[in-house]
């Protein structure tokens, strides 16, 4: 059920990773490129960071659709079962209180 959003994770955390090799590239190599060099090394980390938020905006979409559908298949469950939802909602907060008191 969270592969999904696993997934979605490991895509953002790629695209953090190359955005910044690509902004410490410039970084580093400003002081020694020509003008083209740099307006190329512009173009590149342009190009990088339009393409990291777009796909950071359809992720987050992503994954709102998919706390939502999860939401749904909770509510259908407690729906259909509702004593197993009472019985579940006990014992977490049996765990929640125990972990509380213990501090």
């Amino acid at each position: 059920m969270f592969k999904k959003a696993e997934k979605i994770e490991r895509d953002i955390d790629q695209d953090l990773a190359l955005l910044a090799d690509t902004l410490d590239e410039v970084l580093r190599d400003s002081t020694s490129k020509t003008q083209e060099e740099l307006s190329e090394l512009h173009r590149k980390a342009k190009s990088v960071l339009h393409d990291a938020r777009a796909r950071f905006n359809d992720s987050s979409s992503n994954l709102t659709q998919h706390a939502r559908d999860v939401a749904n298949h909770a509510d259908s469950y407690v729906r259909d079962k509702p004593w197993q939802g009472v019985g579940m909602g006990a014992a977490v907060g049996i765990v929640i209180g125990l972990l509380l008191a213990r501090r």
